[in-house]
């Protein structure tokens, strides 16, 4: 038996803290949530949390990023903006572009 083990490089990721504030701000928004609806949702006596997540002050807790993501239907990851997630982005919108030119 001839196992064939591949070196692991280390994977440097960040989560980008003001812009997944933005996009819980705009998920929100699109699903039709409101912060009080958030607040009620999470058991807050307040809303400040929310708007510190919203403004991109500080991230929810991974067991409340855990609820936004069953409240807007969608995984953590997706809520989440990830450092290269613009430049992943920009290259499938490229990658659309130069489809949609090759087409007939």
């Amino acid at each position: 038996l001839n196992i064939w083990r591949c070196r692991m490089e280390p994977i440097y990721l960040s989560i980008q803290q003001k812009e997944t504030g933005s996009r819980i701000k705009s998920l929100l928004r699109e699903s039709g949530y409101t912060v009080r609806d958030i607040q009620n949702a999470m058991g807050f006596e307040n809303p400040q949390a929310v708007y510190k997540w919203i403004s991109g002050k500080c991230l929810p807790s991974l067991d409340n990023f855990l609820i936004l993501s069953r409240l807007l239907n969608t995984s953590i990851e997706d809520i989440l903006v990830i450092d290269g997630d613009f430049f992943m982005e920009r290259q499938r919108s490229l990658l659309i572009i130069l489809q949609d030119l090759h087409e007939p």
